[in-house]
């Protein structure tokens, strides 16, 4: 099959960005095709359609905090492709890019927080009998970090598990090795 150049440009984003839904703009619309249309009509109840052959559904993007929050919801992460031109004075096709890779720990729109709590992302480092750890809330700016060395590690780290709860939380495999966390 033939691919335009605007479909060439998809999947050189969709590449790029395997690991993610992609909501690719078209103008008012964010636009998903193949798997992430017919993965994300199944998951939001869309309406599945095709053009010359190739799956894809979209939402309207002055809405698409309600379609984000949902597929996030459900453990999905998303990139936001923008058209990086104006294709009202753009000659041929408009340059896109991802601007934006929407994750639980990454979410800063007060429509899709619980303002109730922090939004924490939780970044960890350890390494033999020590972890430092780090807590940020992208939406507020706050940030906590903390270490802990010998016997303390392994309690530490729950602790601080527990009085953050965070949304999203990254680690190298070397934290695995601290039994009582991965367990956790």
């Amino acid at each position: 099959m033939a691919l335009t150049a605007m479909m060439q440009q998809y999947l050189q984003l969709k590449e790029k960005h395997k690991d993610c839904i992609l909501f690719f703009r078209l103008g008012d619309f964010y636009e998903m095709f193949f798997e992430d249309a017919k993965l994300v009509s199944k998951e939001l109840e869309l309406t599945l359609t095709a053009r010359a052959g190739v799956p894809m559904c979209g939402v309207p993007y002055h809405a698409c905090e309600v379609y984000l929050k949902k597929l996030i919801d459900k453990g999905y992460k998303v990139a936001l492709c923008e058209q990086m031109q104006d294709p009202a004075t753009t000659k041929g096709l408009v340059e896109r890019d991802v601007i934006r890779l929407v994750t639980p720990g990454t979410l800063y729109e007060d429509s899709m927080l619980d303002e109730s709590r922090n939004n924490y992302i939780a970044c960890f480092y350890a390494k033999e009998d020590s972890c430092g750890m780090v807590f940020a809330d992208i939406s507020t700016g706050e940030a906590d970090i903390s270490f802990f060395e010998g016997k303390e590690v392994e309690q530490g780290v729950i602790n601080e598990l527990s009085r953050c709860q965070p949304a999203e939380v990254i680690f190298p495999e070397s934290f695995l090795s601290l039994k009582a966390v991965a367990d956790f």
